[in-house]
């Protein structure tokens, strides 16, 4: 129960923290850095609370407790989670410098819009394949 409370707190906090600092450097101007590391000092320390808990206890009981498919539905459900993720954030970088190029380019010449839609688009994909990859991951479980 306790272990519960800890890592919903530590989440908690991994969320709250982040933002309090943005918001503090807003007001300082300049302060983007602080609140990045603030932010990667939580997440990563969530990480490893959750580890620890996830790998501490006695493997004698959980060996019997458990077959060893549960550990490779585990490590499914993971692999999903990571596809989705990492395709979704390289999915936001790439549609966040194609659509400003984008409507940087379209105010100087309307007749391309349906040319830069289109680099847009295929930036958004990446998201898209992301999600199938996890779905298939997910079909097989």
């Amino acid at each position: 129960m306790l272990t519960k409370i800890i890592l919903v707190a530590a989440l908690i906090l991994s969320i709250i923290v982040p933002f309090g600092a943005y918001l503090i450097g807003e007001k300082n101007r300049g302060r983007f850095k602080t609140s990045l590391a603030v932010n990667v000092f939580f997440f990563f320390g969530t990480i490893a609370i959750s580890s620890i808990f996830l790998f501490s206890g006695n493997p004698v009981q959980a060996a019997e407790a458990t077959t060893t498919a549960a550990s490779g539905v585990g490590l499914g459900y993971i692999a999903a989670a990571l596809s989705t993720s990492i395709s979704c954030i390289g999915a936001g970088i790439a549609v966040a410098s194609a659509a400003s190029s984008a409507l940087g380019a379209i105010s100087e010449d309307s007749s391309i819009l349906g040319k830069s839609l289109i680099f847009v688009a295929l930036a958004e994909g990446v998201a898209l394949y992301g999600l199938i990859v996890s779905i298939m991951i997910l079909g097989k479980l």
